[in-house]
């Protein structure tokens, strides 16, 4: 993945929020990311050609016409379908492909950040986000794009549910993370700011898991 596709000051308000609505879409289908980073595999490598973005929505279509001769299960085909209709919905109006290849390699980030760090998703206005979500947004925005996450860091963490020996972490305010704590779980409340350490980070750089050194 490069520096550009997840760039975002080089998108426009709109166009994170198209991002943003796409992921969010994607989501909710409960749509496999590793199928959409299929599709954005294919656009990088023609997005330089002068065709590149009708050729890119023709290949999500053909997709989904094809769907029974190449796919594994009727969810992948269900997944095509979801890319297909969510990327015309949203990006019909965008005919620069390196455009389109940026806003989607936020799409595939984001749309692991919302399944993994509980990020709860309200309804989706592209035209007229509400404040909330907009709010939401930027939120999340900064948290990925400052943050250089290491394992061993040690950082802040407050604990927001306790249930049996799991415990719910909420780290800069915006990611959630649930963690079995069998030593530590009889003594935490609900509420308590804690110091966890982070365990081990997915690809992308995000937590994967943490644990309460305090």
């Amino acid at each position: 993945m490069t520096l550009v596709e997840f760039d975002s000051e080089s998108l426009t308000d709109a166009e994170w929020d198209i991002a943003h609505a796409i992921a969010q879409t994607l989501v909710k289908a409960d749509t496999d990311v590793n199928e959409l980073g299929k599709a954005i595999a294919y656009l990088r490598t023609i997005v330089k050609e002068p065709d590149a973005t009708s050729r890119f929505f023709k290949y999500l279509k053909t997709l989904v016409s094809n769907g029974k001769q190449i796919s594994h299960s009727n969810r992948t085909i269900d997944y095509y379908r979801s890319i297909e209709k969510t990327c015309s919905d949203y990006l019909k109006t965008i005919t620069d492909a390196q455009k389109i290849l940026q806003i989607l390699g936020w799409v595939s980030r984001l749309m692991r950040y919302y399944k993994d760090a509980g990020v709860p998703i309200g309804e989706i206005a592209i035209s007229t986000p509400s404040p909330v979500e907009s709010a939401r947004q930027v939120e999340i925005a900064k948290v990925m794009k400052s943050q250089d996450f290491q394992v061993e860091q040690i950082l802040e963490a407050k604990v927001t549910k306790i249930s049996g020996n799991k415990v719910t972490y909420e780290i800069l305010g915006t990611i959630k993370l649930t963690e079995k704590e069998p030593k530590k779980a009889g003594v935490l409340q609900e509420g308590q700011t804690v110091k966890v350490k982070i365990v081990s980070l997915k690809e992308d750089g995000s937590i994967k898991s943490v644990k309460c050194v305090d």
